[in-house]
């Protein structure tokens, strides 16, 4: 038999705030287009460059203006590495078309334990992105308004909260929303950046005015190797976001992976450009790195000449490109934990979709976790960066690994052959070889940036992280036990037939003579001849009312009254019931049937004792036991 729920979800203070349930038909209706995409998945990515670039002059302004001049050679070296990582995850894009992140790669290509790490990896990047992102935004908004300083954590975590709101509406409808403040960033930025170099040439761009004072972490430095590479990590947090293309693919339009592609190498070319540009501009007007006023904001009021309507309109795009690139981890999140809970590495519940059919408690998990952050580093971009980027290159080191590996097993296949995998199908192709060199390649790289940034940062909070990644694996395995040792007992392999019962008791403990009690009476009769009534005496004067009452409307049933001198009521019931059990033959079932009142009003609950759920809590656990509520609605 086979029919459908004719039942409507009602309006509710929820579809009023994130809007009316999708039915599962409306799933590809959701699916979006390339410049959608762009705002939906490469808005981390394109936003780091309004912090990107200060965090590496923070660094290079210990050994002193000298050090400024090694900004412009070190961003070079990072587009090199994003023009790495793009023609990388091209390939991961086509190979994967269901969608490739680094877990799927690692899990199909190098095993569970990888696979798990990048998982565990990518899941701490994802919270750290949005902790960074919108404390970022914040920080833009007090450059703008320095009396707004004081309250940073509190607009931080307000910020969360709205983008947690519109990305419970659904993917198409948050990239709807989110695309024009992407756009205007791009727009904005790309102006400020030719405004910058037109000056610059004809030579009237000049100089910051009045820049914030000098900020030293750690005091003065000689420029050396260290210091440089330390630098370079701290530039290198502008290519977190470039893998969240390839974990969403299944939300592009048909053809899925072409479309992914496109909006890549767009993401690629767009904060490649920004990110040279705003670090020679940044270098030429001699901005300094500092809380108090961003670097984007000495750019913006140098570029335009003052704080007028441009430069507000900079910061104000800067502060939605910022807080917007909290929306790619609320994209990629929810997703990645859908399919570690698929797999049996999270809880369950992550992996069903929500009303809007997008993944809602990974949505809030993801806000919770992150607002966790934001109060205990109080919405501190530099004390949260040495924490960031660390997981998100151990994870393009394992992904770009995992797809040379995927190389290699294909160059072994013959022409014509094909093996399905759980996440693609691997296909012989000819120039198999070309392809493993650029994913090695690309997985050295990204090895060497991850290792580089765990060892300059370790002392400045890294090691958080590195600590933190094991403890998240160790968490997933034991889940991951869970699951299986609870799969293995459900299992029916090798079960044989069910024990047949020969015997059914029912104890029925009643707290008085009463409606209640005689409809859990009703019951229990229908399950049993063998019925015994218990009640827990504390008052003689009250067992004799209950042994009287009994007598007349027990309809013959045995009454059990146990004596408690110490006037405990749960202990003696509990101890009778354990007693019972001791005896309990293999074919034999035991079934508490506890009668429960339902008032009217939920907050009446609190005007009884609750007997009925605290005793149905303490008998949960006992094996051998079926327990059944009979409730007795009070009207």
């Amino acid at each position: 038999m086979h029919r459908t729920a004719e039942y409507r979800p009602r309006r509710s203070l929820s579809t009023w705030l994130i809007g009316r349930p999708l039915s599962t038909a409306d799933a590809p209706h959701q699916a979006i287009s390339k410049v959608v995409g762009l705002a939906v998945f490469s808005s981390d990515a394109m936003s780091s460059v309004a912090y990107g670039p200060q965090e590496m002059m923070l660094v290079l302004a210990a050994a002193g203006v000298i050090g400024f001049s090694y900004a412009v050679p070190l961003a070079i070296a990072i587009v090199a590495l994003l023009t790495i990582l793009t023609i990388s995850y091209q390939q991961t894009i086509h190979a994967y078309p269901s969608g490739g992140g680094a877990y799927i790669v690692a899990r199909d290509n190098l095993g569970e334990l990888p696979a798990q790490i990048a998982g565990a990896a990518l899941l701490t990047d994802y919270i750290l992105t949005v902790a960074v992102s919108i404390s970022s935004g914040v920080a833009q908004i007090t450059s703008a308004f320095p009396t707004l300083f004081p309250y940073r954590v509190e607009i931080a975590v307000a910020l969360v909260a709205f983008v947690m709101l519109i990305n419970l509406r659904g993917v198409k409808e948050s990239g709807a929303i989110f695309a024009i403040p992407t756009y205007f960033f791009v727009i904005l930025a790309a102006v400020t950046v030719v405004v910058g170099l037109a000056r610059f040439l004809v030579g009237n761009l000049g100089a910051v005015v009045d820049p914030p004072p000098m900020e030293l972490l750690h005091g003065a430095q000689a420029l050396s190797l260290f210091l440089i590479l330390k630098a370079f990590a701290s530039g290198t947090t502008a290519l977190t976001g470039v893998e969240a293309i390839s974990n969403g693919i299944p939300a592009f339009r048909e053809p899925k992976s072409r479309n992914a592609g496109i909006t890549l190498i767009w993401m690629a070319a767009i904060l490649g450009s920004l990110l040279l540009g705003i670090t020679f501009l940044s270098v030429r007007i001699g901005a300094i790195p500092s809380e108090a006023e961003t670097v984007i904001s000495q750019l913006a009021r140098t570029a335009y000449g003052g704080r007028n309507i441009l430069y507000l309109g900079v910061i104000a795009a800067t502060t939605l490109i910022l807080i917007m690139a909290a929306n790619t981890s609320f994209a990629d999140f929810p997703r990645l934990s859908a399919l570690l809970a698929a797999d049996g590495f999270l809880p369950r519940q992550l992996a069903y979709r929500g009303s809007r059919l997008v993944f809602s408690r990974g949505i809030a998990a993801l806000a919770f976790i992150a607002c966790l952050l934001i109060v205990i580093f109080k919405a501190s971009v530099t004390a949260l960066i040495p924490l960031y980027a660390i997981g998100v290159f151990l994870s393009f080191t394992l992904s770009q690994a995992g797809m040379a590996h995927r190389w290699w097993k294909i160059g072994h296949l013959a022409p014509g052959q094909e093996t399905k995998e759980r996440g693609s199908t691997l296909r012989y192709e000819p120039a198999w070889e070309v392809k493993m060199v650029i994913n090695g390649f690309g997985a050295f790289c990204t090895a060497v940036v991850a290792l580089v940034f765990a060892t300059t940062k370790f002392r400045d909070g890294a090691y958080i992280v590195l600590i933190l990644v094991p403890v998240i694996v160790a968490f997933l395995s034991a889940i991951h036990r869970h699951y299986r040792t609870l799969a293995a007992n459900l299992s029916l392999e090798d079960y044989g037939a069910p024990p047949r019962t020969h015997r059914h008791r029912v104890i029925l403990p009643i707290s008085g003579v009463h409606r209640g009690s005689l409809a859990a009476l009703n019951y229990a009769q229908t399950l049993s001849d063998d019925v015994t009534a218990v009640y827990v005496a504390l008052d003689p004067v009250e067992t004799e009312k209950v042994q009287r009452k009994w007598a007349t409307w027990g309809a013959g049933v045995r009454l059990q009254v146990l004596d408690s001198p110490y006037r405990l009521l749960l202990e003696p019931l509990l101890a009778y019931i354990e007693e019972i059990t001791g005896h309990r033959q293999p074919s034999e079932v035991i079934t508490i049937v506890v009668p429960q009142f339902v008032p009217r009003h939920w907050w009446h609950n609190a005007l009884h004792a609750q007997t009925a759920t605290w005793l149905r809590l303490a008998l949960l656990f006992k094996p051998g036991i079926v327990i059944t509520n009979v409730p007795y609605q009070v009207h």
